[in-house]
C-alpha cells in the first residue's frame, strides 16, 4: 500500500533526509506523490537568442565569444555568447577559477535562465549551464518545481518523485472520489492525473499546465478542495456533538440596550440578531460568522447577543486581535452595559502582574460578566466560571487553534461532567468573497449585514501623485475651514514602529508649517494607551482639526464629523487595508472624500488597486478583487490562521468547482466515512487535529 510504505524505502533517503522530508509533511510514498509541483519550466525546446525578451525563461544553445573577470562595484565573471541570431551576456557573481577556464572562446554551451536587461545588452544572471560535447539534448518533459526546504532541494525532490511514479506503475492507489462524479466532470483517473502533474509528457498543453487549467491539475485541485471542505465540515460535526447553554431569556436587557441607543437598528441588523438569538436558544454550540462592510454595525449586534447571554446568567468573552481594537470594544461595551449594572472587565498582555492577577480572579469568580481582551483571554491560566458566549472579532487574524482554545473554556456540566461549549459569534469587517467563505469557513453558519445605516453617502475617492502634495494640503485647509475634520494617514513599508512614528512626526511638522492656524494631533503605535486614548478623544470631541496617524487608526474611534482622509504612499497598501482606512470617514451625513496620495511610477498591481478603490465602495467587490490579486493565503493571512495552505488549488482560479465540491463532500460525509478519513489524511495530514480530530 503506497499510503503506508515509508519514504525511507527509497534510495538516498537515510535518517537525516527522512527527518527533513518530515518537515515538508512527507513520510510515505503517497506523501511524495501528493507533494505536487507549484510551477513548471519549459526546457523542452531551444529559443533563438535574437528572439529573446526580458522576463522570459529560456533554453539557449550558444558559443562562447569572450569571457572576462570584471571588477566594478563587485567582482563578476562576464561571458559573452552568441548563436548566429544574436548575442547576450552570462553574468556570474560567484565563480571559481575552474569555471573561468571553462569558458574559452568557441566553447559550446546549453544554458537555461531568466533573461533580463543588462548594461548594453540582454543578460542571464547565474544561468544553469552544461558544456556541449555532442548534439543538443533537450528535456522530454516540463521541469517541475516543488515546495522545498533546507537540505532537500529540487534535484532530491525530482529523484524522489521519479521513484514514487515507478511504484505507482506497479501498485494501485486508492481513488476516494465516487466514479460518477469524475465521469460527470470528465476528469482523468487519479494515477493518470498524478503522472501528468509530476512529469507532463511531450505534447502536453504547456499553457494549460502553467496556468493550472489542465484537466489533470483540475482533477487534483478538485480532490484537494473536497478534502479541505470535509475537514471543516467534520470540525462542525464534532462541535455539534457537544452541548451548549440554552440562552433563552425574556430579552429585557437587550430591550434596555436598544432603548439607550441614539439610533434604530437597520433591517439587516435586526435579521442577523434574530439569527444569532435563535442559534443560542438551542442546546448545540452556535458557530456563526457575521460579515458586514465597514460601518455596517456589527458591534451592536454582538452587544445584543451579549445582553441575552448575561441575562440568562452566563459570562461573555470578547476577543480582538489588537490592543487598539480591544480598547475600542471596551469603551463601547462599558458605555452600553455599565449604566445597566453589568460589569465589563479588561484582560490584555500589557496588564501588570498584580492587575492581571486581580483580573483573572474576577473572571474566575464570575464577578466580571463581560470580559474584553486580546489573545490573553485564551491563555491557560484564565478560567471562566460560566462562559456562555465567545465573541471573536476579525477572525482571520486569529488561528483556528486560538479560537478552539477560547471555546474550550466553557463550563463543565455539574450533572454529566461533560464540557458545555460556549456559543461562538465571529465578526469580520473584512468582507469575505463567497468562494473563500465556502472553503475557509465551511464549519460556520454565515450571516451578512448587507445594509448601511440610513444617511450614509459613498465616500468619493481620488488618486493624486505626491508631487501635488501642496494642492492636497490646501484642500485639507478648506475642509477644516468648512467645519469638518480630517485624517492624514502615514504609511511606511518598514514594520519598524519608530520609523513610522518619525515619518508621522515629519508630516506633522510639514502640516504645521503650511497650516499654522489649524489644531493638529498625532497618534502612532509608540504612544502609551492612555496618551493614544486622550488624543483620539480630543479628535472625537472636535478639539483637534486634523489627526495625523499611522495605520493604528485602521480600526478606531467613530468620528462622524471627519469627512476627509488623506492616505500617503497608498500604493504600498493592500486593497482590504485601504478599504478599512477609508471606512473611518463617511460616518456622518456630510459628503466625505478620500485622497490616495501615491509615489510614481506605479506597478501594475498598484494601478489596479487604486483604480478599484476609485470605482467602488462595496467591500464585497473589493474583497473579491483582493482575492484575485493576492490569492487566498494572503487575504486570509493563512500563515496565522492555522489553516493548511493549498498545494495545488487556487480559489480565484477554481471557484467554478466549489458548488460541485460541496455536493461531493456532503455525499461522502453521508455515505462513505472511510473515504472521508482517507482524503483528509492524504491532503491535510494526520497532524491537523483541528480537522475533526483526524
Amino acid at each position: 500500500m503506497l499510503e503506508s510504505t515509508p519514504v525511507t524505502t527509497f534510495k538516498g533517503v537515510g535518517a537525516a533526509v527522512a527527518e527533513k522530508l518530515a518537515g515538508l509533511g512527507i513520510k510515505s510514498v503517497q506523501d511524495v506523490l501528493f507533494h505536487l509541483p507549484f510551477r513548471y519550466q519549459d526546457r523542452t525546446q531551444l529559443s533563438p537568442v535574437g528572439g529573446l525578451r526580458p522576463g522570459v525563461e529560456a533554453v539557449i544553445s550558444v558559443e562562447v565569444v569572450l569571457a572576462d573577470v570584471v571588477i566594478r562595484r563587485r567582482r563578476s565573471l562576464m561571458v559573452r555568447v552568441a548563436d548566429g541570431t544574436g548575442s547576450l551576456m552570462l553574468r556570474f557573481f560567484h565563480f571559481s577559477q575552474k569555471q573561468v577556464e571553462q569558458f574559452k572562446p568557441g566553447t559550446k554551451l546549453q544554458c537555461f535562465g531568466e533573461v533580463r536587461r543588462g548594461p548594453g545588452m540582454l543578460e542571464i544572471v547565474h544561468p544553469e549551464y552544461r558544456l556541449q560535447t555532442q548534439g543538443v539534448a533537450l528535456q522530454e518533459t516540463l521541469t517541475p518545481f516543488y515546495p522545498a526546504t533546507e537540505g532537500v532541494q529540487q534535484p532530491t525532490l525530482r529523484k524522489l518523485s521519479d521513484q514514487a511514479l515507478d511504484l505507482l506503475d506497479q501498485n494501485e492507489l486508492l481513488d476516494y472520489l465516487p466514479a460518477k462524479f469524475l465521469q460527470q466532470g470528465n476528469m482523468p483517473d487519479l494515477a493518470a492525473a498524478l503522472r501528468i502533474a509530476h512529469r507532463p509528457p511531450p505534447g502536453a498543453d504547456v499553457e494549460a499546465l502553467m496556468s493550472g487549467m489542465h484537466p489533470a491539475l483540475r482533477r487534483l485541485a478538485f480532490e484537494e478542495l473536497i478534502a479541505h471542505r470535509l475537514g471543516l465540515r467534520l470540525l462542525r460535526v464534532e462541535a455539534q456533538k457537544n452541548t451548549a447553554p440554552m440562552v433563552n431569556p425574556k430579552g429585557t436587557l437587550a430591550q434596555q440596550l436598544l432603548a439607550s441607543l441614539s439610533f434604530n437598528l437597520t433591517g439587516a441588523q435586526q435579521r442577523v440578531f434574530q439569527d444569532v438569538a435563535e442559534d443560542m436558544k438551542t442546546g448545540a454550540p452556535m458557530l456563526r460568522l457575521v460579515q458586514g462592510d465597514v460601518g455596517a454595525g456589527k458591534t451592536i449586534v454582538a452587544a445584543l447577543a451579549a445582553a441575552n447571554a448575561v441575562e440568562a446568567g452566563y459570562q461573555v468573552a470578547l476577543m480582538a486581535p489588537t490592543e487598539i481594537l480591544a480598547e475600542q470594544h471596551l469603551l463601547n461595551f462599558s458605555e452600553w452595559f455599565e449604566p445597566m449594572g453589568v460589569s465589563v472587565g479588561w484582560l490584555s498582555g500589557k496588564l501588570r502582574v498584580a492587575q492581571r492577577r486581580n483580573a483573572i480572579e474576577a473572571v474566575a469568580m464570575g464577578h466580571q460578566r463581560i470580559v474584553v481582551g486580546t489573545h490573553a483571554l485564551f491563555q491557560q491560566d484564565v478560567e471562566f466560571l460560566e462562559l456562555g458566549l465567545a465573541i471573536i472579532d476579525e477572525q482571520h487574524r486569529f488561528g483556528v487553534h486560538q479560537r478552539m482554545a477560547l471555546r474550550n473554556k466553557g463550563a463543565v456540566d455539574e450533572k454529566s461532567g461533560a464540557l458545555s461549549l460556549p456559543h461562538q459569534l465571529i465578526m469580520t469587517a473584512t468582507p469575505i468573497p463567497r468562494t473563500l467563505a465556502m472553503t475557509a469557513y465551511a464549519d460556520l453558519d454565515c450571516s451578512i449585514i448587507d445594509e448601511l445605516p440610513p444617511g450614509r453617502k459613498p465616500v468619493q475617492t481620488v488618486a493624486v501623485e505626491s508631487g501635488r502634495r501642496g494642492e492636497v494640503v490646501q484642500r485639507v485647509g478648506q475642509a477644516v475651514d468648512a467645519g469638518r475634520q480630517v485624517y492624514w494617514v502615514c504609511t511606511l513599508i518598514e514594520e519598524s514602529e519608530s520609523l513610522q512614528a518619525e515619518a508621522a512626526e515629519d508630516t506633522v511638522a510639514m502640516l504645521n508649517d503650511m497650516l499654522p492656524d489649524k489644531r493638529i494631533g498625532l497618534v502612532h503605535g509608540r504612544l502609551k494607551s492612555a496618551e493614544k486614548d486622550a488624543i483620539m478623544q480630543s479628535f472625537k470631541s472636535c478639539e483637534l482639526d486634523l489627526l495625523v496617524a499611522t495605520t493604528v487608526i485602521e480600526v478606531g474611534v467613530d468620528v462622524p464629523n471627519a469627512s476627509l482622509m488623506v492616505i500617503e504612499n497608498a500604493e504600498r497598501l493592500g486593497l482590504s487595508q485601504l478599504h478599512q482606512l477609508r471606512g473611518r470617514v463617511g460616518r456622518g451625513s456630510a459628503q466625505s472624500s478620500c485622497i490616495l496620495l501615491y509615489q510614481a511610477p506605479l506597478s501594475q498591481n498598484a494601478k489596479e488597486r487604486i483604480s478599484i478603490m476609485r470605482k467602488t465602495n462595496d467591500g464585497f467587490v473589493i474583497a473579491q478583487k483582493d482575492l484575485e490579486i493576492r490569492g487566498a493565503g494572503e487575504v486570509l493571512g493563512t500563515r496565522q490562521t492555522g489553516l493548511a495552505e493549498f498545494r495545488i488549488a487556487e480559489l480565484g482560479r477554481d471557484a467554478d468547482m466549489l458548488d460541485d465540491v460541496s455536493d461531493v463532500a456532503d455525499a461522502l460525509l453521508s455515505n462513505s466515512p472511510k473515504r472521508v478519513q482517507g482524503l483528509i489524511r492524504r491532503w491535510i495530514g494526520e497532524e491537523k487535529k483541528d480537522y475533526g480530530g483526524v
